[in-house]
Protein backbone atom coordinates (compact mmCIF):
# COMPACT_ATOMS: atom_id res chain seq x y z
CA UNK A 1 0.00 0.00 0.00
CA UNK A 2 1.01 3.47 -0.97
CA UNK A 3 2.07 6.83 1.64
CA UNK A 4 -0.72 9.14 0.11
CA UNK A 5 -0.69 12.81 0.95
CA UNK A 6 -3.93 14.68 0.39
CA UNK A 7 -3.64 18.77 0.29
CA UNK A 8 -7.22 20.35 0.74
CA UNK A 9 -7.89 16.62 2.48
CA UNK A 10 -10.77 18.25 5.21
CA UNK A 11 -12.74 19.86 2.14
CA UNK A 12 -15.66 18.23 0.75
CA UNK A 13 -13.71 15.98 -1.69
CA UNK A 14 -10.94 15.41 0.08
CA UNK A 15 -12.24 14.38 3.06
CA UNK A 16 -14.00 11.67 1.21
CA UNK A 17 -10.55 11.00 -1.05
CA UNK A 18 -8.73 10.47 2.49
CA UNK A 19 -11.34 7.91 3.90
CA UNK A 20 -11.52 6.33 0.94
CA UNK A 21 -7.85 5.95 0.70
CA UNK A 22 -7.31 4.62 4.65
CA UNK A 23 -10.40 2.14 3.73
CA UNK A 24 -8.29 0.74 0.90
CA UNK A 25 -5.20 0.43 3.34
CA UNK A 26 -3.39 2.92 2.84
CA UNK A 27 -1.39 5.33 4.41
CA UNK A 28 -2.77 9.08 4.58
CA UNK A 29 -1.71 11.93 5.38
CA UNK A 30 -3.96 14.89 5.19
CA UNK A 31 -3.02 18.37 4.98
CA UNK A 32 -5.10 21.88 5.36
CA UNK A 33 -5.47 24.86 7.13
CA UNK A 34 -5.14 25.11 10.62
CA UNK A 35 -8.63 26.75 11.27
CA UNK A 36 -10.37 24.07 9.16
CA UNK A 37 -13.38 22.82 11.34
CA UNK A 38 -13.57 19.18 9.96
CA UNK A 39 -9.86 18.44 11.12
CA UNK A 40 -10.73 16.76 14.45
CA UNK A 41 -13.25 13.97 12.68
CA UNK A 42 -10.42 12.52 11.26
CA UNK A 43 -10.18 9.25 13.55
CA UNK A 44 -6.55 9.58 14.12
CA UNK A 45 -6.46 5.89 15.38
CA UNK A 46 -7.03 4.62 11.89
CA UNK A 47 -3.73 5.60 10.68
CA UNK A 48 -4.40 9.10 9.70
CA UNK A 49 -1.49 11.73 9.95
CA UNK A 50 -2.51 15.26 10.20
CA UNK A 51 -0.56 17.99 9.19
CA UNK A 52 -1.62 21.73 9.19
CA UNK A 53 0.11 24.62 7.65
CA UNK A 54 -0.65 27.30 4.39
CA UNK A 55 -0.02 25.51 0.96
CA UNK A 56 2.37 28.20 0.09
CA UNK A 57 5.15 27.78 2.56
CA UNK A 58 7.23 25.16 1.74
CA UNK A 59 8.27 24.66 5.52
CA UNK A 60 5.29 24.11 6.60
CA UNK A 61 4.38 21.42 3.48
CA UNK A 62 7.80 19.56 3.28
CA UNK A 63 7.58 17.44 6.67
CA UNK A 64 3.72 16.31 5.23
CA UNK A 65 5.74 15.59 2.11
CA UNK A 66 8.34 13.10 3.90
CA UNK A 67 7.82 9.78 2.97
CA UNK A 68 5.20 10.41 0.65
CA UNK A 69 4.59 8.17 -2.56
CA UNK A 70 1.08 10.00 -4.31
CA UNK A 71 -0.15 13.67 -3.52
CA UNK A 72 -3.57 14.37 -4.28
CA UNK A 73 -3.71 18.17 -4.46
CA UNK A 74 -6.92 19.21 -3.97
CA UNK A 75 -5.82 23.15 -2.89
CA UNK A 76 -7.35 26.46 -4.50
CA UNK A 77 -7.34 29.65 -2.61
CA UNK A 78 -10.10 31.01 -5.08
CA UNK A 79 -14.02 29.98 -6.33
CA UNK A 80 -14.60 30.58 -9.87
CA UNK A 81 -17.15 33.16 -9.07
CA UNK A 82 -14.77 35.71 -7.53
CA UNK A 83 -11.26 34.52 -9.60
CA UNK A 84 -11.53 37.55 -12.00
CA UNK A 85 -12.18 40.02 -9.02
CA UNK A 86 -7.72 39.37 -8.56
CA UNK A 87 -6.54 37.47 -11.13
CA UNK A 88 -3.02 38.15 -10.16
CA UNK A 89 -3.94 36.47 -6.29
CA UNK A 90 -5.21 33.48 -8.41
CA UNK A 91 -2.19 32.88 -10.15
CA UNK A 92 0.10 34.04 -7.14
CA UNK A 93 -1.60 31.85 -4.72
CA UNK A 94 -2.81 28.76 -7.41
CA UNK A 95 -0.23 28.21 -10.36
CA UNK A 96 3.42 29.35 -8.26
CA UNK A 97 1.92 27.83 -5.17
CA UNK A 98 1.66 24.53 -7.66
CA UNK A 99 4.59 24.68 -9.17
CA UNK A 100 6.57 24.83 -5.61
CA UNK A 101 4.45 21.75 -4.64
CA UNK A 102 6.07 20.40 -7.65
CA UNK A 103 9.62 21.55 -7.02
CA UNK A 104 9.08 19.53 -3.21
CA UNK A 105 7.74 16.72 -4.48
CA UNK A 106 10.97 16.22 -6.98
CA UNK A 107 13.19 16.84 -3.66
CA UNK A 108 11.05 14.48 -1.76
CA UNK A 109 11.16 11.73 -4.37
CA UNK A 110 6.88 11.84 -4.99
CA UNK A 111 6.77 9.04 -7.25
CA UNK A 112 3.12 10.36 -8.52
CA UNK A 113 0.47 14.05 -8.52
CA UNK A 114 -2.96 13.18 -8.95
CA UNK A 115 -4.36 16.60 -9.58
CA UNK A 116 -8.35 17.32 -9.51
CA UNK A 117 -8.72 19.61 -11.60
CA UNK A 118 -12.13 21.39 -13.20
CA UNK A 119 -14.77 19.57 -14.65
CA UNK A 120 -16.83 22.77 -16.10
CA UNK A 121 -14.67 26.02 -15.73
CA UNK A 122 -11.69 24.55 -17.91
CA UNK A 123 -14.53 24.10 -20.92
CA UNK A 124 -15.97 27.89 -20.41
CA UNK A 125 -19.45 28.25 -22.61
CA UNK A 126 -20.11 24.68 -23.85
CA UNK A 127 -20.58 24.09 -27.91
CA UNK A 128 -22.48 20.88 -26.87
CA UNK A 129 -24.11 18.70 -24.53
CA UNK A 130 -22.51 16.62 -22.57
CA UNK A 131 -19.17 17.98 -22.98
CA UNK A 132 -16.42 15.37 -23.59
CA UNK A 133 -13.00 15.61 -22.21
CA UNK A 134 -11.49 16.60 -26.01
CA UNK A 135 -14.17 19.62 -25.38
CA UNK A 136 -12.29 22.59 -26.28
CA UNK A 137 -10.97 24.49 -23.39
CA UNK A 138 -11.82 28.00 -23.42
CA UNK A 139 -12.52 29.31 -19.83
CA UNK A 140 -14.23 32.09 -18.35
CA UNK A 141 -12.59 32.74 -15.44
CA UNK A 142 -9.26 33.56 -13.78
CA UNK A 143 -10.16 30.18 -12.33
CA UNK A 144 -10.36 27.77 -15.20
CA UNK A 145 -6.99 28.86 -16.52
CA UNK A 146 -5.17 28.28 -13.27
CA UNK A 147 -6.54 25.00 -13.36
CA UNK A 148 -5.24 24.62 -16.93
CA UNK A 149 -2.47 26.18 -16.03
CA UNK A 150 -1.31 23.52 -13.34
CA UNK A 151 -2.25 20.60 -15.70
CA UNK A 152 0.10 21.94 -18.33
CA UNK A 153 2.95 22.31 -15.39
CA UNK A 154 2.10 18.57 -14.10
CA UNK A 155 2.87 17.30 -17.98
CA UNK A 156 5.84 19.34 -18.50
CA UNK A 157 7.25 18.47 -14.99
CA UNK A 158 6.63 14.78 -16.60
CA UNK A 159 8.97 15.41 -19.70
CA UNK A 160 11.33 17.12 -17.25
CA UNK A 161 11.55 15.02 -14.22
CA UNK A 162 9.46 11.79 -14.54
CA UNK A 163 6.91 12.76 -12.23
CA UNK A 164 3.94 10.62 -12.89
CA UNK A 165 0.47 11.89 -12.93
CA UNK A 166 -3.19 12.18 -13.40
CA UNK A 167 -5.66 14.88 -13.94
CA UNK A 168 -9.22 14.31 -12.89
CA UNK A 169 -11.89 17.13 -14.20
CA UNK A 170 -14.92 15.84 -11.87
CA UNK A 171 -18.12 17.96 -12.42
CA UNK A 172 -20.19 19.30 -9.98
CA UNK A 173 -19.89 17.21 -6.79
CA UNK A 174 -22.31 16.63 -3.64
CA UNK A 175 -23.04 14.72 -0.55
CA UNK A 176 -22.50 14.35 2.92
CA UNK A 177 -20.69 17.14 4.59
Amino acid sequence: MASCLVLGGAGFIGSHVAEALAQEGHGVKVFDRPHVDRLPLFPRHKGFEIFTGDFLNPQALSPALRGTEIVFHLVSTTLPKTSNDNPVYDVETNVLGSLRLLALCRDHGVRKVVFISSGGTVYGVPASLPVAEDHATQPISSYGIHKLAVEKYLHLAHRLHGLDYCILRPGNLYGPR
